[in-house]
């Protein structure tokens, strides 16, 4: 199914939907909630004053909240979406797992294969890359910064003029990695070529 409105992110498909004012963006998230509220997964929505940001696992809640849209006289801005993804590189997932899931969102339950999930969305994700085991100072976390395919290229640009490195791109689109000119990393993620 082709979603022209939606990119797919970490795990799930994303929207932006571009609203003239606050009311205008309630009374579709209204719309959406009516229309959703017995799907077998809920989206999430957030609500600004001039867009309603949308993310489902379920690429026919995702349709049906585009026709919605489209009912509403509302257009997408699928560039807009975003993901912040933390990484943390470890070679003993069972060992900090926990703790971070504990100190991140009050429960162990948020550790769940390599990630810790914020069920309330507040945190982002954590996500733990395996590697072999190595003494510090090596560096540890990452940011993964999930975007559209087509935002990359633009964002590849503007990091090199502040200053930036490629580091690594054998893997794009999947993921591009940059650094800072201290060398710290920040992987620019996509969900195509995985």
């Amino acid at each position: 199914m082709v979603l022209a409105d939606w990119r797919k992110m970490v795990q799930a498909q994303q929207a932006r939907f571009v609203t003239a004012s606050l009311a205008e963006g309630a009374r579709f998230v209204q719309a959406v909630g009516v229309a959703c509220s017995d799907a077998d997964q809920v989206p999430e929505l957030r609500l600004g004053a001039t867009y309603v940001d949308v993310s489902t696992r379920d690429e026919g809640v995702a349709a049906q909240i585009s026709a919605i849209a489209a009912e509403h006289g509302l257009t997408a801005d699928p560039t807009a979406v975003a993901q912040l993804e933390i990484a943390l590189d470890t070679a003993d997932l069972a060992e900090v797992g926990p703790f971070w899931a504990a100190v991140l969102t009050g429960s162990t339950d948020a550790f769940k294969g390599n990630d810790i999930f914020d069920p309330t969305g507040r945190v982002p994700t954590l996500w733990f890359q395996g590697t072999s085991p190595h003494s510090a100072p090596r560096q540890r976390f990452h940011l993964d910064l999930w975007l559209p395919p087509e935002v990359v290229p633009d964002r590849i640009k503007a990091g090199l003029a502040a200053g930036g490195t490629v580091v690594y791109d054998d893997e794009a689109p999947a993921f591009t990695v940059l650094a800072d000119p201290q060398g710290n990393k920040v992987c620019l993620c996509t969900s195509e070529g995985r």
